[in-house]
């Protein structure tokens, strides 16, 4: 075996298992140890705001013993109802082969043969694509709230601090966004101490406040919180919009699923990072009982004076590796919405040649960034970024609810009174969470509502754009077999090589093979009729990679599937060929690609301004010879103009 065909079956047997072989405690231990790393960094950070901001100023909210333990009793039951049953029980079962994200559970309920109308279903569908576009807001609150809180530690220690909060907060920011273009493999290990750290000290902090004053532990009650809705009525409901940020790390934690596994995830939870949270919270409670005046900034002022700056530094590392937790998941987004045809091809690089999901996408980096810190400046406090958090992820939770009832009827095949009861709680939850933070909007909410709407316009534009461009390139292409009947009727001339016609309808004639014949009169010896199938599946096993079809006279049909998490490599998935008797030799290849330019019509399929839009996309969009990995010095374009 040569060393290309090892590095070869390397690379795909990594894609197919997706981590490194182990078996036993040890290997498990491992992978929650790195999951603490990445998939725990959001909720792990959210102590640092989360219980403060339920004692807003703006909530009028008194600092009492009935208060303070009903915030605590919402927030036990936050964690539990939301995380530990929802996410980490039921919502972690609708894995597609692994793979976690509202994304992928879109991709679970998308009817067989994809949407032909604007049924039930599609609505639903179309439901998960906006939960997905909120995503995107999230990820750019997540990092400025995050680091922000973080520094803010600085002055409480001293008010020499407080014009430097902002500025320190954007160059942390900057440096985190400029070093993604080198990867997150190496740094990545030290995620998972550190977090774990984070951890321990959370929970260290939290019982030494607890022992100070153990009655707060009553609050495991839910009748404190029921009562502390009965004395406060609307401002309760409002204060449970701010309760909500001990939770905004859910749909975190399902995204990243693929990287480590249920197990793995579920381990991390209730050992390490479930217990630690709940001890700080608690501990935060407990500091308020004893000294009501420390709510300005409660996790700070429970820290001794000697680990003050110990405990700021290793917050803002905490807040650090939150914020790269959200803007890697930005990039796997990304990714998975291009391959599944949602979004225009851009420039994805993957920084590692071990590790799966280590990609970078300079486009939603520098985007993400301008974003992180234009929303420091306009907000300039983690108090004030807090009331345009959680208007998105909330909106996300209850789309994941809704989706997830078609999984129980349809994959796990529960009763419908079954399947409806557990939503209906879940339902009652979110709801009210969703109620809670939709208040928010004046006062910033609607950022993250703007940015969803921006994103799903241009979701369901590029979609829908190409939809009606198949439709166009059918009506002005012909079925291959007339082809043939035209070629065996000029007796062209055949010339030495091979070449490859890309496109995506596997029986027509590819338009770029109609345009090459028209204005050349000849042929290679060996022509390829190449289309590539991006699946709704993550990953697709190296035995079903690729089909070959011997159509006679030199010409063959070659089919390469790939999952919407894979790398669409086609030389790779060329010399695989090999292994269904077409052997392909790579220097010998010539690629004829089709580049459409389009104008915007009246014909019907979408509006004058949105036509524009997909035109405007796809003249910006990655070449498709650079998204499918094609050698540039053997790369032919021909173009075609279609009427939209």
């Amino acid at each position: 075996m040569s060393a290309v065909e090892r590095q070869e079956k390397e690379n795909h047997e990594h894609e197919e298992n997706g981590h490194p072989k182990g078996s036993g405690n040890k290997y498990l231990a491992l992978l929650a140890l790195g999951a603490l790393g990445v998939v725990y960094g959001d909720i792990g950070t959210s102590p640092l705001y989360a219980f403060r901001e339920s004692f807003h100023l703006a909530h009028g909210l008194a600092v009492t013993a009935a208060n303070v333990l009903g915030i605590l009793s919402l927030i036990f039951w936050a964690l539990t109802i939301v995380i530990s049953i929802k996410y980490i029980i039921f919502v972690m079962r609708a894995d597609n082969r692994g793979e976690g994200g509202i994304l992928a559970l879109t991709a679970l309920i998308f009817p067989p043969g994809g949407p032909k109308r604007y049924n039930r279903r599609y609505l639903l569908i179309l439901l998960g694509l906006f939960g997905t576009a909120l995503l995107y807001g999230d990820g750019m609150i997540t990092p400025a709230i995050s680091v922000l809180s973080a520094v803010e530690g600085l002055k409480l220690a001293t008010p020499f601090f407080q014009p430097y909060i902002v500025p320190i907060t954007i160059v942390i920011l900057i440096v985190l966004f400029l070093f993604q273009s080198q990867g997150t493999e190496r740094v990545g290990k030290v995620f998972g101490p550190l977090m774990l750290l984070w951890f321990v000290v959370l929970a260290l902090l939290g019982i030494r406040w607890i022992v100070r004053q153990p009655g707060v532990l009553v609050a495991i009650n839910p009748l404190y919180g029921i009562q502390f809705f009965l004395d406060n009525g609307w401002t309760g409901f409002v204060v449970l919009g701010s309760v909500f940020l001990v939770v905004t790390g859910g749909e975190a934690l399902y995204a990243d699923m693929g990287h480590f596994g249920r197990a793995p995830i579920r381990l991390a939870w209730f050992a390490v990072a479930l217990p630690a949270l709940l001890l700080n919270y608690f501990g935060q409670g407990a500091l308020l009982l004893e000294d009501p005046t420390t709510v300005e900034n409660p996790f700070y002022n429970m820290t001794p004076d000697w680990a003050h700056y110990p405990v700021v530094i290793l917050a803002t590392l905490a807040a650090v590796i939150a914020s790269q937790a959200l803007i890697t998941g930005a990039f796997s987004l990304t990714m998975q919405a291009v391959q599944l045809g949602y979004l225009p091809r851009v420039a994805i690089r993957h920084t590692s040649a071990h590790e799966r999901g280590q990609i970078y996408i300079p486009t939603i980096n520098w985007m993400l960034m301008v974003a992180c810190v234009a929303l420091v400046v306009a907000f300039g406090s983690s108090s004030n970024l807090a009331a345009a958090y959680g208007v998105a992820v909330t909106s996300t939770m209850v789309i994941t609810t809704l989706l997830l009832v078609v999984v129980k009827r349809e994959q796990w095949h529960w009763p419908t009174y079954a399947a409806l009861s557990l939503t209906l709680l879940f339902l009652i939850v979110d709801v009210a969470f969703w109620g809670a933070n939709l208040i928010k909007i004046p006062a910033g909410g609607w950022f993250p509502l703007v940015i969803g709407a921006l994103v799903f316009t241009l979701m369901t534009t590029w979609k829908r754009g190409r939809e009606i461009l198949a439709k166009r390139l059918r009506e002005s292409t012909i079925p291959f077999a007339n082809f043939i009947e035209r070629v065996e009727q000029g007796k062209p001339v055949r010339v030495p090589g091979t070449a490859v016609f890309m496109y995506s309808d596997a029986q027509a004639t590819p338009p770029a093979l109609l345009n090459n014949w028209r204005h050349n009169r000849v042929l290679h010896a060996r022509v390829i009729l190449l289309s590539v199938h991006m699946e709704e599946r993550p990953r697709v096993p190296r035995a079903e990679r690729v089909t070959v079809h011997d159509l006679g006279d030199g010409f063959y049909q070659v089919i390469l599937a790939f999952g919407f998490m894979e790398n669409p490599n086609v030389p790779r998935g060329l010399r695989m060929a090999r292994h269904k008797g077409l052997e392909l030799p790579a220097a010998e290849i010539s690629y004829f690609l089709g580049r459409e330019r389009f104008f915007a019509t009246d014909h019907p399929g979408m509006s004058i301004w949105r036509e524009k839009l997909f035109a405007l996309m796809s003249r910006n969009a990655t070449s498709a010879a650079d998204f499918f990995s094609l050698p540039v010095n053997q790369v032919v374009e021909l173009g075609t103009l279609v009427e939209l």
